[in-house]
């Protein structure tokens, strides 16, 4: 996910209008369209929290396009939302289960999109491999946060660091303790 540099994912009204930043970074790599085509194919299924389909079907409605693909994506919520596409299903219930009885047996790479209530969660239950932090350069002062409230440290090992053009620099960390999963 990509974070304002003071750590918020969108602002509190959950829009994300300073995701376009006009920065330039003269040493920094350019995301060219190959790279992330590649790195798409690497992802077999999303799941992600009802706000940030919104978020989603808001970007669509505008004529963005829908960012996931074919693949399937899964949303966790309680709400009726509309179901735009037959690649989406609706979630509700334990996370930990779903994930580890229905989504690992069938996915290889679940790609967790957030927002940061499902991020902390995910973190939380022990359910995510790797966190990767992609910082924009700006200061939003509120929002909501990328981890919501965590109830206890998570270490983590810095795996890869890379600065853009854009002035954004993506981080890749490994999360630690995993062992025997």
């Amino acid at each position: 996910m990509a974070a304002s540099l003071d750590g918020f994912i969108a602002r509190k009204d959950g829009s994300v209008d300073w995701l376009e930043t006009s920065d330039q970074f003269v040493g920094g790599d350019t995301m060219d369209p190959e790279f992330v085509e590649a790195f798409l194919k690497t992802i077999d299924c999303y799941v992600m929290g009802s706000r940030t389909y919104e978020t989603a079907l808001r970007f669509e409605a505008k004529g963005l396009g829908w960012s996931y693909g074919g693949k399937p994506t899964f949303v966790l919520t309680r709400r009726e939302l509309p179901r735009t596409r037959d690649t989406i299903e609706f979630y509700s219930g334990d996370l930990a289960q779903f994930v580890n009885g229905r989504l690992r047996p069938t996915f290889r790479t679940i790609w967790f999109v957030g927002g940061g209530v499902v991020s902390a969660e995910c973190l939380r239950l022990g359910l995510a491999d790797e966190v990767r932090y992609s910082i924009l350069p700006i200061l939003i002062g509120d929002g909501i946060p990328f981890f919501e409230k965590l109830d206890r440290d998570i270490p983590l090992h810095l795996a890869e660091v890379k600065a853009y053009g854009s002035g954004m620099v993506e981080l890749r960390y490994e999360v630690r303790g995993l062992a025997g999963r």
